[in-house]
């Protein structure tokens, strides 16, 4: 069976994007490999074995166009209220909190932020499949 291990998103200031990962959700990290024309850095933490990519492709100036599929990255974490509060504290400017209802139960509580090139990530409440 194949084993999901990354997720890549290209990003232009290394420095700034391992703060917000690292401040925002604990990520470390992992491994740094340098390349002629691109730099990967691979943060994890404990919690998982899956890592998030990111790539800085060097010289580049200009903001990536995200366009509009609305793809995002998703993190579970014990208190979504919470959290979300200390994101905002943080000056992260976290997103509305939202309660999605299915046949009268709860199925997701959840607030989307942006890290600094504008790529969403969704923060659920541990609770039903977002364990």
């Amino acid at each position: 069976m194949a084993k999901m291990i990354h997720s890549m998103i290209r990003v232009l200031d290394e420095a700034r994007s391992v703060d917000f990962y690292s401040r925002a959700f604990g990520l470390s990290v992992a491994d740094r490999v340098d390349f002629e024309t691109f730099t990967l850095i691979y943060l994890s933490n404990a919690e998982t074995g899956f890592e998030l990519e990111l790539t800085v492709n060097k010289g580049r100036t200009a903001p990536y166009d995200l366009g509009n599929a609305y793809g995002h990255l998703a993190v579970s974490v014990e208190e979504v209220a919470i959290e979300r509060e200390r994101l905002s504290k943080l000056g992260f400017h976290p997103g509305e909190l939202v309660e999605l209802n299915r046949d009268g139960k709860l199925f997701g509580l959840f607030f989307f932020i942006s890290d600094p090139d504008g790529y969403k990530i969704e923060v659920l409440q541990r609770h039903g499949r977002f364990l």
